[in-house]
């Protein structure tokens, strides 16, 4: 008896070390991809016809090539033949932070790659990476000016000084914050390690030089902190994740540096800021940073911090198209509801962070509101900074425009490039890696996220499915999903229902819809009504799927009046239209008259039509808009024709007044 017992007491220590041993695999694993949602492989997903698509096609046929050519003309490649004793001469270009001009193009055509190898572009990638090898110094550093003349910087408000010094400005981490994500994207198009090489040389140097009991100062300006933790994931080296998180745990640490302030979000720790303030491209990047270190550290306290910044935003500092910033004084957050429309500043840059800090925080929680935020982002404010033809750009993009003020770095339209470049180049890096957040995955259940034309491969337990989905959105309220398994399988398909079909503009109470609609969502499945729940904001379909099983979504898209809060002073009596994820604007080109003249009553009877002839291909919005609700007295007419295009075409023809926000009439 008492061997019996004892050989018990045996398995069951053995069974306990098993499962530790399981527990500490799985933490392990954890750390190593800490997200509970993975994306699914971008070279998996085969976009096909839509305006996606479109704009996909236009960065990768004809953008990056001006990219480069800009990169070319201006300096950006001589420069780091220059740093390394190829060429002789100063440093060319204005701004210190140019290097990563080059890196962000780079990583966009990676992207490009994986969406449609070829190989000639392919081939001068190869030649743009031994070009920067070139600039490289012996030991990793990679910073063309500093290397070349570092009491010289190319921006009178750079302050000289060597290697690491005046961080707050000299954007030698923001260099190599581009750098990293570039070669993370042309490692895992192509497989090569030429340009991962530099990365990593240059990031072993800079894990010498900072760290605790070294150099304890952060950057200036946020992304190396979110490239050093994509080198991480692909080397799997602890040190490239804990510096992040030093990096992290050093902003708003008065014993190590002076602190930057507000602007560089280095007033306080991390983990107490709850508002987002100062720059807000630095902040987002910072933001991702965050919840990244809080994920893959499973660090609480940060996020915690990232919810608040994200709920401080969503509900008092995001503009209805999307974009972030209220001022053009330090491309910043304004106060709590401060979003003004003339004077927006709304970056590019910043909706694009907004946009890749949201996708963390939907892998992280598996939740349809930050989808929400993307579309919204994406559809509205940042294919806005691109022009139909791809070789024009927004930086700024406000929510009006009087044909006076000049908004976008002294032009009333669009430019075709800036001394600060990184706009168009941040478009360049994004645009093509749009395909990734179509679909996400996370065991036996697929995320569908964005509606898009496309044909995509999954790996469902062992088994290979094919999903082909087919629609005209967002200009068309159907969106069909055809599925083909190679075998009959058990998986569970989650269809984003998006905030805008549940009477909700974004998931705050920051903006509303004048009238409730009342019409619902309708799903079937192989032409009958389906049974389904909607959890996170996903409707929910669970079943064994078969070939050729048909799944049809109908989301209603009535045109919608949309209101601020109460607190919103610049949109105070105003109503904006929407139709489905689209925000619209009225430009003076379709209305003969400045569109500063207009009111809207909110009964106005509208209507919408889609014209392929139109701007590319748009669904515009009409209306007869009466005379009375005119604030120009014309003799003689009665009603006006009013027409609203989406506000990510604007400026694409002559350019004029612009507006999302009218004044109502009086009731």
């Amino acid at each position: 008896m008492k061997k019996i017992s004892n050989l018990l007491i045996y398995i069951t220590i053995f069974l306990a070390l098993l499962v530790f041993i399981s527990c500490s695999q799985n933490s392990s694993n954890q750390i190593a991809d800490g997200y509970r949602i993975e994306p699914v492989k971008q070279e998996n997903i085969q976009m096909k016809e839509s305006l996606l698509k479109d704009r996909i096609q236009t960065v990768q046929d004809t953008t990056i090539e001006y990219g480069f050519q800009k990169c070319e003309q201006k300096g950006r490649l001589d420069n780091f033949l220059i740093a390394g004793g190829k060429k002789e001469g100063p440093i060319k270009g204005k701004m210190p932070f140019d290097d990563s001009d080059v890196y962000k193009v780079l990583e966009g055509a990676s992207y490009s790659l994986m969406n449609e190898y070829d190989t000639s572009l392919a081939s001068y990638l190869d030649s743009v990476i031994s070009i920067i090898e070139i600039g490289q110094e012996s030991d990793g550093y990679l910073t063309t000016w500093k290397t070349v003349d570092p009491q010289n910087p190319p921006a009178e408000w750079c302050p000289p000084g060597g290697r690491w010094e005046n961080l707050s400005f000299s954007h030698e981490l923001y260099n190599a914050g581009h750098l990293y994500h570039a070669a993370a994207a042309h490692y895992q198009a192509t497989g090569k390690t030429n340009l991962l090489s530099i990365a990593t040389q240059n990031a072993d140097l800079i894990c010498k030089v900072f760290g605790e009991d070294k150099n304890e100062i952060p950057p200036g300006h946020q992304i190396i902190e979110s490239g050093l933790i994509r080198l991480y994931k692909i080397t799997e080296k602890e040190k490239y994740l804990d510096l992040a998180m030093n990096f992290l745990e050093w902003r708003g640490d008065s014993t190590t540096h002076e602190l930057y302030g507000p602007y560089s979000q280095d007033h306080k720790s991390v983990i107490v800021q709850d508002e987002a303030v100062g720059h807000a491209v630095r902040a987002v990047y910072m933001y991702e940073a965050m919840t990244d270190i809080a994920v893959l550290k499973n660090n609480q306290k940060y996020w915690e911090a990232t919810k608040d910044l994200w709920q401080n935003i969503v509900s008092k500092k995001l503009y209805l198209t999307g974009g972030i910033g209220a001022k053009h004084e330090g491309e910043s957050f304004g106060k709590n509801y401060e979003l003004p429309n003339l004077s927006a500043y709304a970056e590019t840059c910043a909706a694009i962070g907004l946009v890749m800090w949201n996708y963390k925080m939907f892998q992280a929680t598996g939740k349809g509101k930050y989808f929400d935020i993307i579309e919204r982002s994406l559809y509205n404010g940042l294919l806005s900074g691109l022009s139909l033809e791809g070789t024009k750009f927004f930086y700024p993009n406000p929510l009006e425009a009087d044909s006076s003020y000049k908004f976008n770095k002294g032009s009333i339209t669009r430019k075709p490039w800036f001394d600060c470049s990184c706009c168009p180049t941040n478009l360049m890096r994004f645009i093509p890696s749009i395909p990734k957040y179509v679909y996400s995955k996370n065991n036996d259940v697929i995320f569908a996220n964005l509606f898009t034309s496309n044909k995509s491969k999954f790996q469902i337990n062992n088994n290979s499915v094919v999903i082909n989905q087919k629609t005209n959105y967002p200009w068309d309220k159907n969106v069909n999903f055809s599925l083909t398994p190679e075998k009959p399988t058990q998986f569970t398909l989650k269809i984003r229902l998006p905030g805008w079909v549940r009477n909700q503009p974004v998931p705050s109470d920051l903006y509303r819809y004048q009238t409730k609609s009342d019409k619902s969502v309708q799903v079937t499945i192989n032409g009958e009504e389906a049974e389904y729940s909607v959890n996170k904001g996903y409707i929910t379909l669970g079943r064994k799927w078969e070939k050729g099983d048909q799944i049809k979504v109908k989301f209603p898209m009535p045109i919608r009046q949309v209101q601020a809060h109460k607190k919103v002073k610049a949109d105070s009596g105003k109503l904006a239209l929407e139709k489905g994820p689209v925000v619209y604007c009225a430009e003076e080109v379709d209305n003969k008259t400045s569109v500063f003249n207009y009111r809207i009553p909110d009964d106005l009877q509208l209507t919408s039509q889609y014209k392929a002839e139109l701007l590319q291909g748009v669904r515009s919005i009409k209306g007869q808009l009466p005379v009375q609700d005119s604030l120009q007295t014309v003799t003689g007419q009665t009603q006006y024709q009013f027409r609203a295009v989406p506000y990510y075409v604007w400026s694409n023809r002559t350019p004029g007044s612009m507006r999302i926000w009218f004044p109502e009439s009086p009731k």
